[in-house]
């Protein structure tokens, strides 16, 4: 290379300045371009492909993978099962993404009452009742004929269907209580954050979705970003080799021009979070869509975060599922004794406290089997989306520029680095691939 920048060519000086120096005035930018787009195209894709980690087994990483420094552990490049190969970042980090953005995002949004408020705990009761009114009384007759067939059968067809009447005509009274208890102690039933972390750690495509859909904009910027950048960089790279002709300069210089690309690409998207009229683009081009963003952000938590199908899992079927059940069964027992009515204490002393107390309970367990099928409801679901979404979108509008920027790249500022070493790398090798071609 130092031959190349003295003039030690058989055709002399005069072929530098007329060959080498057009040459590589032209092809230095061509290349830091280029570089820059590809440097930024790939850091995009890395960002969320693949959804899985791809890639192979080697022998003794396994046993090595303990002894590695922690930063290195959590790269999306390895695994602790001895494998080796990668995962998109955002995948990768799908738990502690999700719980960062459950901190900085939808925990400034409102507390898990307030999202159940806006669910409208009136209509899920009548959606309840609508659901169960049609199997009911088969509900009725399977329990009674499993718990007590001849007690059941011996009563007079008039009282068993008195029994039959008076569940049908409690049951949107009994749907009311039910969901009037659980909006009472929602808290205590429903842990908010451990619900959106588990169900964004179990959907990282959901979680890729928040990223790629609302900031689609911003990543293509980034993307083009490193054309526009990289050209005028690479001009400025140019005349740093013809004031230090070393063979290093270039690969050095093009590490420097990658990690710059992509931090400048970065700080443009989310800085700065107020406007400032020294800085040529004066305000973060995130904060510009505010209005937009808002939108989309609201649109996919409605639809697929904080839903009525995904409250009722956790209701019955989370951590505290065992809380929600006894609840449910409380609340259902007296509503038992009272279509018994005045029978209740004839029935306790015929088939004994035990078997009545049994029965009691059967009935409340099979009644709240019907709640997942109806909060699971597509169509009653779009319709409760709607007042999440409004909720969403309204609380957000009225967000801080610093809150609604934390709300998204909070989840990513501390792995930016992998993107910012991508590029430098990618420099390196621009440097020693333009070396390679035009000779050193």
């Amino acid at each position: 290379m130092m031959g190349r920048y003295a003039g030690d060519r058989p055709d002399g000086p005069g072929w530098e300045v007329r060959g080498v120096f057009w040459v590589d005035l032209v092809t230095i930018p061509l290349f830091t371009a280029l570089i820059g787009y590809v440097t930024n195209w790939t850091g995009v894709v890395m960002l969320f492909q693949p959804i899985a980690f791809h890639g192979r087994r080697l022998p003794g990483l396994r046993v090595l993978f303990p002894l590695l420094p922690r930063r290195v552990q959590v790269l999306p490049v390895i695994r602790y099962d001895g494998r080796i190969g990668w995962q998109g970042i955002v995948p990768s980090r799908a738990d502690k993404m999700a719980s960062i953005a459950v901190d900085k995002g939808l925990a400034k949004l409102g507390g898990i009452v307030e999202f159940y408020e806006q669910l409208e705990p009136d209509r899920i009761a009548e959606h309840l009742a609508a659901v169960a009114a049609p199997e009911i009384r088969g509900i009725v007759e399977q329990i009674m004929m499993r718990q007590n067939p001849r007690l059941w059968q011996d009563l007079p067809p008039a009282v068993r269907e008195a029994v039959h009447a008076r569940v049908q005509e409690k049951l949107p009274e009994v749907t009311r209580d039910l969901t009037d208890r659980i909006g009472a102690n929602i808290e205590q039933l429903i842990d908010a954050k451990l619900m959106v972390v588990a169900h964004l750690s179990r959907h990282p495509e959901l979680l890729n979705r928040i990223f790629s859909d609302i900031g689609r904009k911003e990543l293509r910027f980034m993307r083009n970003f490193g054309l526009y950048a990289g050209g005028p960089l690479g001009v400025a790279l140019f005349f740093l080799t013809q004031a230090f002709p070393y063979w290093w300069v270039l690969p050095l210089g093009g590490a420097v021009i990658g990690w710059t690309v992509n931090w400048l690409a970065v700080a443009m998207i989310f800085e700065p979070v107020r406007p400032q009229w020294w800085v040529p683009w004066r305000q973060g081009l995130f904060l510009k869509r505010q209005d937009e963003v808002t939108d989309g952000y609201a649109a996919i938590i409605a639809e697929n975060v904080i839903t009525l199908t995904n409250i009722g899992h956790e209701l019955l079927h989370g951590p505290r599922a065992d809380s929600t059940r006894r609840m449910l069964e409380d609340a259902l027992l007296p509503t038992v004794d009272g279509i018994a009515g005045r029978a209740s204490a004839a029935v306790r002393v015929a088939v004994g406290t035990r078997e009545y107390d049994r029965i009691r309970s059967s009935v409340a367990r099979e009644a709240a089997r019907f709640a997942p099928r109806a909060l699971s409801d597509a169509e009653f679901n779009r319709r409760q989306a709607a007042k999440i979404n409004a909720f969403v979108a309204g609380r957000m509008r009225q967000m801080s520029p610093e809150d609604f920027v934390q709300m998204l790249r909070s989840a990513i500022k501390q792995d930016e680095w992998l993107l910012f070493l991508h590029g430098g790398v990618l420099g390196i090798v621009a440097g020693l691939l333009h070396l390679a071609i035009f000779g050193t």
